[in-house]
C-alpha cells in the first residue's frame, strides 16, 4: 500500500517516473541534428553566421 502524506497526497518516492514519449525522442533527435548543423556553421564561419542576423538601418 502505498505512503501518503497528511493531505492524503502520495509521497513523491511513490510516484512513478514519467517515460519519454516515442515522438519526443525523435523531436530530441531533431533538435540535436539542428543544433549541430548550427554549430559546425560556426565553426567555419562565425562572422558570416552574426552578419547574417545583424540589423542594418533600422530593419
Amino acid at each position: 500500500m502505498p505512503q501518503v502524506n497528511a493531505s492524503g497526497q502520495p509521497y513523491e518516492d511513490d510516484v512513478p517516473e514519467p517515460v519519454a514519449a516515442p515522438a519526443a525522442q525523435a523531436s530530441t533527435d531533431a533538435l540535436d541534428d539542428l543544433l549541430d548543423e548550427i554549430d559546425g556553421s560556426l565553426q567555419t564561419n562565425a562572422e558570416q553566421f552574426v552578419r547574417s542576423f545583424v540589423q542594418k538601418g533600422g530593419e
